[in-house]
Order: structure tokens, then sequence, then C-alpha cells
């Protein structure tokens, strides 16, 4: 087990989580907190009414800007340490102001106040995220009463906090940032989830749970069987990615499928589900050599692609797992449904794309048909009605942009697909089309026109053209850093700074950078783009 876990470790490109803490102790739970002045910077700790620590820092040379941010999902359970990748990790409860040190010392330095908190719950905590939010800015404003604006930026989880504050509570806060996030409804993100974890059970190993866990100690021990499976069998299939051959646990599908590379299948897994066919370290459009050659062409069309799915679900595999079995023990029960799923028009288009890599038009239509809800050996699952009228009832996203609004999203992010600052951004477009039409009506009385202002701006994390590196072996080096917009929230300091000073900009002015200013800024934080043209793909549960 050992070395399979070190094998994927590979692959994985890190943890899921990425924390940015504060080095201070978070012992104080009075009423005010506790302070202390040291190199400039005033540092106060404490802990809100749900009993959530913050931290709050100001400098000497405070600009009256607080940057608020939330942090991203962290798992509600400790996990053992025989598990793959994760194995040993245990729920933290730290409070946390900013990305990294880096960028939080680097705001100190340029006059901003920064903030954070731990939140009073792990997991999925969007509606208590919100509620200690609000609680923290206030306690902000009453210890540091200079403060005269306030910016809310986020990742991932902690940019659907950020959205759901700034569609709440636009009256505190003055912009918001949210980056790499998740955003509409968890149930968008428990789709994609819950599509790879059946097409993983269905294909390759039918003793998965993934979904419908119970409740308690027995749901947990099949949660944390089901990483050490799926991690498993993610080893199996990349020991195979050359020969195709099938995980011995692959049960029915190993046998009727057995004339197509379980490469192909991986691959379908991906496209089904809506993940990138772009990894980290896998661009799905170069091979080792000469792109003249056999080996070029062989790896660029068949198993970059494969590799690159292989790669985004074993970075995505443990959030899929426990986010589900999360919502699933606040919710009582099961909540992915894909009983009426069609999966061939699910990956109608994307068929044609990679159709090489797939195995060709009969090799396609061979896995369609085994993920056919007629067929008994690929049972489809039923949500339980009552546990999703409860999941409905968490925070959710109606994608009004209330105060100047910045997003930023990765193009080939596994986790927080780019399709959810898409959403937010189709949303916007109906918004301010709505809003243009209500200034051309009241010109027409008052033959006065005031053209409302765009309060959205959306940048992208775009992936080179190829990127995959090879050894002098011609096999692909996975120990080079993940390409730039690739990976969960994989961004550099001078990205993060850039939407940072954005977004303090925007809640001093009122007013979002445009032009010149906004272009010159954006192109020296280096891999971003504002491409007005492009257009991410939006999850599966949307139907895009």
């Amino acid at each position: 087990m050992q070395t399979k876990s070190k094998k994927i470790a590979l692959l994985a490109a890190g943890a899921l989580v990425s924390l940015a803490v504060s080095a201070m102790p978070t012992t104080a739970r009075a009423a005010d907190p506790a302070c202390a002045t040291a190199g400039g910077v005033t540092s106060c700790q404490g802990a809100t009414s749900d009993g959530a620590a913050y931290v709050m820092q100001v400098p000497a040379n405070f600009n009256g800007v607080l940057m608020l941010y939330s942090h991203g999902y962290r798992y509600p359970v400790d996990i053992p340490a025989g598990i793959p990748v994760v194995g040993g990790y245990k729920v933290v409860t730290i409070a946390q102001q900013g990305p990294d040190a880096v960028v939080i010392g680097t705001l100190l330095k340029q006059g901003y106040g920064v903030a954070g908190s731990a939140f009073p719950i792990q997991g999925w905590n969007a509606d208590a995220g919100v509620k200690s939010d609000v609680e923290l800015i206030g306690l902000f404003r009453k210890q540091f009463p200079a403060t005269t604006k306030v910016a809310a930026w986020g990742s991932s989880l902690g940019g659907f906090i950020t959205q759901s504050l700034a569609e709440k509570h636009p009256e505190l806060i003055d912009a918001a940032a949210p980056m790499c996030p998740a955003i509409g409804s968890v149930e968008a993100e428990l789709t994609m989830a819950g599509d790879v974890l059946w097409g993983m059970k269905t294909f390759f190993d039918p003793t998965i749970k993934a979904h419908n866990y119970s409740a308690g100690a027995a749901g947990y021990a099949e949660a944390m069987g089901d990483l050490v499976k799926v991690f498993t069998v993610l080893g199996k299939l990349q020991a195979g990615i050359s020969s195709g051959a099938w995980p011995d646990s692959a049960g029915p599908a190993g046998t009727a499928l057995a004339s197509i590379p379980s490469r192909s299948a991986l691959l379908m897994v991906g496209l089904m589900a809506g993940l990138p066919a772009q990894s980290s370290h896998f661009d799905a459009t170069s091979g080792p050599g000469s792109a003249n050659t056999a080996a070029y062409t062989s790896f660029a069309l068949a198993a970059s692609p494969a590799l690159a799915v292989l790669e985004n679900i074993a970075n995505a595999a443990v959030l899929g797992v426990m986010a589900t079995y999360d919502v699933e023990q606040q919710s009582g029960g099961a909540v992915f449904d894909n009983s009426k799923t069609d999966y061939s028009a699910r990956v109608e288009s994307d068929a044609a794309i990679f159709n090489a890599a797939l195995s060709g038009s009969d090799a396609i239509a061979g896995m369609l048909a085994f993920l056919n809800p007629a067929n008994p050996a690929a049972p489809r699952w039923s949500a339980d009605a009552a546990a999703v009228t409860k999941m409905r009832t968490l925070a959710s996203h109606t994608g009004k942009i209330n105060v100047p609004t910045i997003a930023l999203a990765s193009v080939a992010d596994p986790v927080t697909p780019a399709g959810n600052v898409q959403w937010l951004a189709d949303r916007y477009a109906e918004q301010y089309a709505a809003q243009k039409a209500a200034a051309l009506k009241e010109f027409r009385t008052t033959h006065e026109y005031t053209a409302p202002a765009k309060n959205f701006l959306a940048i992208w994390a775009p992936t080179p053209n190829t990127y995959t590196k090879f050894t002098a072996t011609g096999a692909p080096d996975t120990s080079v850093p993940g390409a730039n917009g690739t990976g969960h929230c994989n961004y550099t300091d001078a990205q993060m700074l850039t939407i940072a000073n954005l977004v303090g900009t925007a809640a001093k002015t009122g007013v979002l950078k445009s032009g010149g200013p906004l272009t010159t800024l954006v192109r020296k934080a280096g891999g971003l783009s504002l491409d007005p043209k492009f257009r991410a793909p939006l999850l599966k549960f949307y139907g895009e």
C-alpha cells in the first residue's frame, strides 16, 4: 500500500487543501481580542460568538481598507495515516487571514488590514462562514475605527462564501473577489464528484460505495475505505496506461470491455463528469521527441488525455469522497442522482474531439452501451428526496452582483472548474443587459442616458499551448511544477496580489479598473488573461 501511495502521489501534485495560516496561536476565547504590536503591525486574536478563532492584523500605515479572507474547504474529519496522499490529516481549526504568508506580508506593507476566521465548523460550511464573516467585520471595525472600506476575497469554498456574503450583505462590503470558486449550488460540484465516483465504481471497482454513506462511525469507515479503493484503482490504471490492461478489480466491465484499453474508459469517466482533459503535467496535445514521430503522436493522441484525467482524479478524489460524505451527513441521505442522466448526450461533442483517445467510434459506442441504465451491471443511483430538500436549504447563489467583483479561475482546475466563474459571468451578463434596458427606458422619458457601471470582471489563468515535460528516456516528468492554469487554486503570489490589489482598489474607489491600467496590471502578473471571447464550459449540472 505504501508503494502505491507514493506512486499516485507523483500525480497528485500536492494535497488538495492548501492552508496559509497565521503563525500566531489562536487560544484566546474572550469577547474582546488579545492584541499585541510588533514590527509596526498590530495583531489581534480571538473568537467570534460561534466559537470560531479569528486573526486581525493592521499595519502602522493602515489605509483604511480591510481585506477579509475566507479560506477553502477543509476536511471535516481526521483521516487515518494509512490513507494514500492525505493520510494523517487532522481537522484544522486555525484562523487564516490570507492565501499565504508572502501575500499577507505584502498586503500589510501596502497598508491594508487583513483578517480571517477559522469558521466554527469545517467541511461544507458556507452558511456558518457567512455568519462568522459578518461578525468579524463588526469586530474589526470596533477594534480599528479608522476602517473605511471592506474588500472580501477567498479561495475555493472561500470564494463561494465571498459571493454569498456579497449577495446577502452588500451593505457590509465594498468589493469582492472569489478566486477558483465553487459558485451557484453545491449540487453542481457534487454532481461532478458523483459522476466521477460512479464511473470509477462502474468501470473499475464495483466494491466502491461512493454514495449513500451510513450514519455515524459506519459511514466514516465506508468513506475512508473508498479513498483507499479509489487510489488503489488509480495506481493500477497508471500502471496499465501503455498496455491498456484493466484492473483486476474491474468486475463485469473488465470482461465486457476487455478489447478496449482501460485508459479509454478512464478518459470516458473524465469526459462524462466534465473534468478538464488537461492537468498539471499533461497538456493532451504533445508527446516526447519530434512531432513527426509515431511515439510523439501516439502519446499525444492516446496516452496524454487519459493521464490528464488520471492526474485530475488523483487531485480531486479525496475532496469528491469527503464532500459527498460531508453533505450526505448534513442532509441525512443520498443527494446524488444519475438515474436519468444521458451520458451519451453528455459526451457527444467531446467524443468527436477525443475519438482516437477513446479508441474509436465502436469503442465509444461499446462503453456507452455498458453505461446504459438498462444494463444490470451498471446500476444507476437515486437520491433521497428528503435529503435533497434539506441539502437545498444550504447556501446557494442567485448570481447577482451587488458590489464591484473580480472573479479568477484556472481553465483546467479539476476541483472547481472554470465553468463556475462562467456561470457567474452569464448571470451578470443578464443583469447588465437588464440594467442597460432600464437605462434606455429611462432615457425615453428624461432624454438623459446614464450607462450602468460595469461591476463584474472575469480573469482567467490559461494553460500554455504545450507544457508536458519528458525525461531523457521519453517518460513524462511529473516532478516539475504544475503548469499555469492547472491544478486547484494553483496561483503564484504575483497573480494573487494582482487580484488583491484590484479588489482593494475597487473597494476604495467604488469602480473596477479598466482599459490600459487594468491590462498593464494583469500583464505584469503573468499567466493571466482578460480575453472577453473566452468561454469556459459550464459544469454538467447546468446541462450545457
